[in-house]
């Protein structure tokens, strides 16, 4: 039951590329996920557990006719989800015309003199970045939602022993999402260090138009690199009940 959680790719990436500190062997992955959970969450958890152990006596034995189809089409809706979020993550906005839109958002009568004959640059912040972060997060949060109930769905509809799991998930999934989104709302900030840190060593180009900061160009990887860390390990329930699905169809 032991793991070493700083062999996520995020948490690689949000530390720099260096490994976390090894945990105290003092506590087990149960006792670091009951410190998720409130006593409300225990108490629900306690009832949703002896319900679902119920489940494999009362529930009727299912066939696996159509077993591999199933999981099939899930693998291939898996896919085709996490390469659309994928995509729009690594193609970057558009900042030229973006800049041109800004320069050209009020008429030249009312600009100043100085600003019409020589426009301003656009001021090279974190901003823009955040919010990309944050619109790519909601976009996560309402794919990977659908995603998962269909998955779910499909689990409860095949075999007792997925049955459970997916009834497992049903509970789980409420219980640590306020938990996990608290945390995943923390990362922009970790990019923000990276993003003042370039910033820093590259005094000069910090003045300049943001398409011409040739720091900026590096930053954009990690940018992405971090968002599609993030998304994997989003995706992670999701790909571990479609697994379990090719696994007892395909034994």
């Amino acid at each position: 039951m032991r793991s070493n959680f700083s062999s996520s790719r995020l948490v690689r990436l949000l530390g720099d590329g260096t490994p976390a500190p090894p945990e105290s062997p003092r506590q087990d992955f149960a006792e670091r996920l009951g410190q998720w959970l409130n006593v409300a969450d225990a108490i629900a958890l306690h009832a949703a557990h002896q319900s679902i152990q119920a489940m494999a006596s009362t529930q009727p034995t299912r066939a696996r006719a159509n077993g591999t189809d199933r999981a099939t089409a899930l693998t291939a809706e898996f896919q085709r989800v996490r390469a659309t979020l994928a995509k729009a993550i690594q193609t970057p906005p558009d900042t030229g015309t973006a800049t041109k839109r800004h320069r050209h958002a009020l008429p030249a009568s009312v600009l100043p003199v100085d600003a019409e004959a020589t426009p301003a640059a656009p001021e090279v912040s974190f901003a823009p970045f955040q919010q990309r972060y944050q619109e790519h997060q909601r976009r996560m949060d309402m794919s990977l939602e659908a995603l998962r109930g269909h998955v779910r769905q499909t689990l409860a509809n095949a075999t007792p022993a997925l049955a459970q799991l997916a009834a497992l998930d049903a509970v789980l999934d409420p219980m640590l999402a306020g938990r996990e989104q608290k945390m995943l709302a923390n990362v922009p900030a970790f990019l923000e260090r990276r993003f003042d840190q370039l910033r820093q060593q590259h005094p000069a180009e910090a003045e300049a138009p943001a398409p011409t900061s040739a720091w900026l160009a590096t930053f954009e990887p990690t940018f992405q690199a971090t968002l599609l860390a993030e998304l994997d390990l989003r995706l992670q329930p999701v790909l571990g009940m479609i697994e379990a699905l090719s696994n007892a169809v395909n034994p």
